[in-house]
């Protein structure tokens, strides 16, 4: 009895701070408008209406943490000198409320994941290679993107488990909303704007979409994780409505066709849209991640193995054909296959260099610095995030210039965080695919559909970062919120196996 009314008084206590607090928050923004100007005022007033909605609900700031995120180059571009971005604020926030209910409760729990060793593995190893680093401030800076992926995936699962209202579909249409409004602005640059930067003018007359990442080949990443992941969501939602329309004979006013048209007209068309806007990237890694992304999808797409060898076979065959009788537009492939021809591995300090192979040039100058960082760092590389600063060091002579990394991420973790490190992030990514495969073989329709985009946006980071690095620009607060997605769905499957269908 005492216990009980011990807890009702803390509720009680808890509401009425939160009254006080709202109270105060109300009377100094009355005071402010009073002599704000206009605009300031505006913006205010939306602060604390979006302050007051992340307290109530933390997956809305996540939302607005995902929308704002690929903001973060634009605003670096347009002077803001914050050390924050606008996205970062917004998923700081969102931890902030978190964490913050935990205290009220008097408990923090971390929630058991299938990820959770690996990537404290990893992120003990990451902070131990920043003893000797030259700059510490970048490795915290870079440290601190994977605990927030950490944190996200904790909040995530937090939240399903203790809020009714809590639905997986609500997480997958914020991720597909925040990578079509991106796809939408790069087919405006790519086709409708008709001016851009010089450098990115391809065919005579169209401009390579960036949205609002400044950069073509980080966009074109981004816009992979959404297609892929749109794409197995839409294929899920057509075999569940397959199975439904067969049961209910084909009767078009059967009440299922209410709640499953809709959603598979979004899904299909985010997945439209994102394809689109990745073509127009006009990005050779992204091409090659998606490709890689969508044979492994066709793979897993039927439950017999045989199946998916044949399926995957069906594809290849239908390429070859294409590019065989010039279906594939010639751009396109000479877009892919100039690289490979220009591609050779070897000392690149003697080798001419010209307009034509400057910029594979370029790459394979800063794989070859990377390297050496590995060879005089062997275990613990030069520090986490620091290959910018230890260029210096190990760039070659035609090459003074970093890029920021290595356009190779495997070879600029061994550079960083040496052989160790590099181990523990392939352990952690193969955590991150026996997951995915396991759930996807224990999942139905159309919550496999999801797990099978899941699936196929790993493979397409995989094989992205063979030349390029994703963790740039917010990206990786969309990444943990896809791992927590995964782990959402993987609770799905305990769910469903003990009886216990939420939905």
């Amino acid at each position: 009895m005492g216990q009980a009314a011990g807890s009702r008084w803390q509720v009680i206590s808890g509401r009425r701070i939160l009254a006080t607090c709202c109270l105060l928050l109300a009377i100094v923004l009355g005071l402010a408008l009073a002599r704000l100007p206009l605009l300031w005022a505006v913006g205010m007033v939306g602060g604390t209406a979006v302050f007051l909605i992340i307290l109530i609900y933390p997956l809305a700031g996540l939302g607005l943490a995902l929308l704002l995120g690929p903001l973060g180059a634009l605003e670096s571009s347009l002077g803001f000198t914050s050390p924050l971005d606008s996205g970062q604020l917004a998923l700081l926030l969102t931890l902030a409320v978190w964490l913050a209910r935990g205290l009220r409760r008097r408990r923090i729990e971390i929630p058991h994941t299938f990820l959770n060793v690996s990537l404290l593995v990893f992120l003990f190893i990451a902070a131990l290679t920043l003893v000797n680093a030259p700059s510490l401030p970048i490795g915290f800076k870079e440290l601190l993107k994977w605990v927030e992926i950490l944190l996200i995936i904790w909040l995530l699962v937090d939240e399903y488990f203790h809020h009714s209202s809590f639905r997986i579909h609500h997480l997958l249409w914020i991720l597909l909303l925040a990578g079509t409004v991106q796809a939408a602005i790069g087919i405006w640059q790519f086709g409708l704007r008709g001016t851009g930067p010089e450098h990115f003018l391809v065919l005579g007359r169209f401009y390579r979409a960036y949205g609002t990442f400044e950069q073509p080949n980080p966009f074109g990443g981004f816009i992979n994780l959404t297609a892929l992941l749109a794409l197995g969501a839409f294929i899920g939602l057509f075999m569940r409505w397959r199975i439904d329309y067969r049961q209910a004979d084909g009767k078009i006013n059967s009440p299922f066709h209410l709640f499953t048209y809709s959603p598979l007209l979004l899904a299909g068309g985010a997945a439209a849209v994102t394809a689109v806007a990745l073509i127009a990237s006009w990005s050779r890694g992204a091409w090659l991640g998606f490709g890689a992304g969508t044979a492994v999808l066709a793979f897993y797409l039927p439950r017999k193995r045989w199946q998916g060898v044949a399926l995957l076979g069906l594809g290849m065959g239908i390429l070859l054909l294409g590019m065989q009788f010039n279906l594939i537009p010639a751009s396109i492939t000479a877009r892919v296959t100039d690289f490979s021809q220009d591609l050779q591995f070897g000392d690149v300090r003697g080798v001419d260099i010209n307009d034509a192979n400057y910029a594979v040039l370029e790459r394979l100058a800063h794989w070859q610095a990377a390297v050496g960082m590995a060879e005089a760092n062997l275990w613990l590389g030069v520090g986490f995030g620091n290959y910018e600063p230890a260029y210096a060091d190990y760039d070659l002579i035609n090459w003074p210039a970093p890029l920021g990394h290595a356009h190779n991420y495997y070879l600029n973790l061994l550079a960083e965080t040496g052989l160790l490190g590099l181990l523990a992030y392939v352990g952690l990514w193969t955590a991150v695919f026996w997951q995915t495969i396991r759930v996807v073989n224990k999942l139905d329709w159309p919550r496999r559909g999801i797990a099978l985009g899941l699936l196929a946006a790993w493979t397409a980071l995989a094989v992205h970062h063979l030349v390029d690095k994703l963790y740039v620009n917010n990206i990786y607060i969309h990444l943990g919120v896809m791992l927590g997605l995964l782990q959402l769905l993987d609770k799905e499957t305990t769910r469903l196996e003990i009886g216990d269908h939420k939905t």
